[in-house]
């Protein structure tokens, strides 16, 4: 197994990158908006409501020959019902989404192409439901075939170096991983959480195989497009009336931009700081020296995702 790649996208001028106050005046060039949960909808504590009201508003629009269309997607290490779960209790209301599509749910369709395979569960117990109803064994790490990584067992205090010498025995052997995150970090209470990217990342580092579900790469846009076109039963909608929105560079940004459609950054989420808006009264300012310093840039830019 290879981690696929995402295609470098066309440059844009960090300058010409119009920041909006709200997504009203662009809502109509749109069908489809394919959106970030974690720093878009909630921040791992709250929910946002303005985002969750923003969603209901656009799946409200008129329709322009098909009906306007959200759908979840994340990088979580979980079936979707679990992740649905979550945003009932922050609040965030289901009128405001069509459907869910999770790392998680790609991680099983990638699980269930190795039928009986010994598993290593490198991850908190929480995301054990990833793993139900396969056809695998989970054993420790010294018997695995395979190592499905959905984060660090403990994410408060852990970096990925207390993993060195786990991953340099799985290298020797030859265990393929499953990433069932990308991400690299999350922010949760204010604070930059490591995910199972950085896991990968290391184990990739030293030569490891890794396979990667989840954004920036192009299978899961493929079928957040096919359950879209699914919902109505006309088919995926034309990439030019799909937004991306979401608040990280490295998945959200490049992976819309590498599979041709357009994307808006979040400003208050993982790259707060670097945009100036960690503080609660912080305005975004000139994000364009930050910007071009980037190898991806988004075609807008808001502080917080509302109407």
């Amino acid at each position: 197994m290879s981690a696929p790649s995402a295609a470098a996208a066309p440059a844009r001028s960090p300058s010409a990158i119009p920041v909006l106050s709200g997504i009203a005046g662009i809502a109509p060039r749109y069908d489809l908006i394919l959106c970030d949960v974690w720093g878009v909808l909630h921040d791992g504590t709250v929910g946002h409501r303005p985002a969750g009201e923003a969603l209901i508003r656009f799946r409200g629009l008129a329709p322009e020959g098909r009906p306007r269309r959200v759908i979840l997607v994340s990088n979580a290490p979980r079936p979707w019902p679990g992740v649905q779960r979550i945003l009932d209790g922050y609040g965030v209301p289901r009128e405001a989404y069509d459907a869910i599509l999770t790392s998680g749910d790609l991680t099983r369709d990638l699980i269930a192409r190795h039928p009986g395979a010994r598993v290593y569960h490198l991850g908190p117990e929480r995301d054990a439901p990833i793993f139900e109803g396969l056809d695998l064994t989970l054993v420790g790490a010294e018997a695995a075939e395979l190592v499905v990584c959905t984060g660090l067992f403990d994410d408060t205090r852990e970096t990925e170096d207390d993993y060195a010498e786990a991953l340099a025995a799985f290298r020797a052997r030859g265990v393929p991983m499953i990433c069932a995150n990308p991400d690299l970090v999350v922010e949760r209470d204010k604070k930059l959480i490591p995910c199972a990217g950085l896991i990968a990342a290391a184990y990739a580092k030293i030569g490891g195989e890794v396979v990667y579900a989840g954004k920036p790469y192009r299978p899961v846009y493929e079928a957040a497009l096919e359950q879209a076109g699914a919902l109505d039963g006309a088919g995926p909608p034309e990439t030019a009336r799909v937004l991306a929105i979401g608040d990280a560079l490295r998945t959200d940004i490049a992976g819309a931009a590498a599979f041709g459609i357009p994307s808006l950054l979040v400003a208050r989420g993982i790259h707060a700081e670097e945009l100036g808006v960690l503080g609660e009264h912080d305005r975004l300012g000139d994000a364009a020296a930050w910007l071009a310093r980037q190898s991806v840039h988004p075609d807008a830019l808001i502080e917080r995702l509302v109407w």
